[in-house]
């Protein structure tokens, strides 16, 4: 049995003739922070849509918590908190008005729950202030509060940080990194910005026009994109073995038939070389490389880089 809190297989939402979700497969794991990054339009929101049940499915199909959501909505949506695209709220009612309001219709029973919500975010209880005049910033914080409302085991959350300045943004990430760490929730986090998703997430999944491009850990990919000595060889596995035993390094790849990636760039590489041609082993090219994970995310979308 998987730990795929959610998990889609050749997921598809056809719009007319154009696909804005391709064949995506993805897998998000339990208690981890799994972050969609793309462009705008990229499909990011739509196939949070669809994982919620907000739009219907073309093709393909999407299980949270080992289920489809169809049928079950009544058992399955009380575990779950969202946010998509922009808040709606009652514009002549104050944050903790709309929250109470909310509550209610859900049934959260436990006490003190709107006034936990409205702390974690970082917005008063009992303020005066009506939604209508709420930034756009005090907007997505209200929703966040209202997401996380009634404890939910999941959180989807699409682009959680738009509109809020630095601190603001700060805040919201320590807060989502503290659910998942502290309280185990499983959190589905979208944004277009590289930064912030390269500091929140554990897993990232990189869309473009619709197709889910690569499903890494953040640690590998973070890994596979620094500085690295490039080594290409005549024999990897002998090669390898003189690393480990002779050079005492297990923090290397095997890329190819011919090529390692060495990630302890501490290393001697001029003896490390010397060392291989005695042993009968042709280098046929020795270089650092310093990629960036911009420069990879350019690459693999074929464009430019996401901010």
């Amino acid at each position: 049995m998987n730990d795929f809190v959610i998990e889609a297989k050749q997921l598809t939402k056809i719009y007319g003739k154009q696909k804005a979700v391709n064949c995506v497969n993805l897998h998000v794991r339990k208690g981890r922070v799994y972050g969609l990054l793309g462009r705008n339009g990229a499909g990011k929101t739509t196939i949070m849509k669809l994982i919620l049940g907000l739009t219907s499915v073309t093709s393909g199909e999407v299980a949270v918590f080992g289920q489809n959501i169809r049928g079950r909505e009544k058992r399955v949506f009380p575990r779950i908190g969202a946010i998509i695209e922009t808040p709606g709220f009652y514009p002549n009612l104050t944050g903790t008005e709309n929250l109470e309001i909310f509550a209610k219709l859900r049934g959260t029973a436990a006490p003190g729950a709107v006034k936990n919500a409205l702390e974690i975010v970082g917005l008063p209880c009992k303020d005066k202030k009506l939604f209508g005049k709420y930034s756009l910033g005090m907007k997505q914080r209200l929703g966040i509060a209202n997401a996380i409302l009634h404890d939910p085991e999941l959180l989807i959350l699409d682009e959680p940080t738009n509109g809020l300045d630095p601190i603001g943004i700060a805040e919201v990430r320590d807060f989502i990194k503290r659910l998942s760490s502290e309280q185990g929730k499983t959190i589905l986090i979208s944004s277009h910005i590289l930064s912030e998703i390269a500091l929140l997430a554990d897993d990232i999944g990189i869309i473009d026009c619709g197709v889910l491009l690569e499903e890494s850990s953040m640690n590998e990919l973070k890994k596979r994109n620094s500085k690295y000595i490039l080594l290409q060889v005549s024999d990897v596995p002998k090669t390898s073995l003189i690393l480990e035993r002779e050079f005492h390094t297990k923090d290397y790849s095997v890329q190819d038939e011919h090529t390692l990636r060495i990630y302890d760039t501490s290393l001697n590489m001029g003896e490390i070389n010397k060392f291989l041609v005695m042993q009968n082993i042709t280098v046929t090219s020795s270089g650092l490389c310093n990629d960036t994970l911009e420069d990879y995310f350019k690459k693999i979308t074929g464009g430019e880089g996401i901010a």
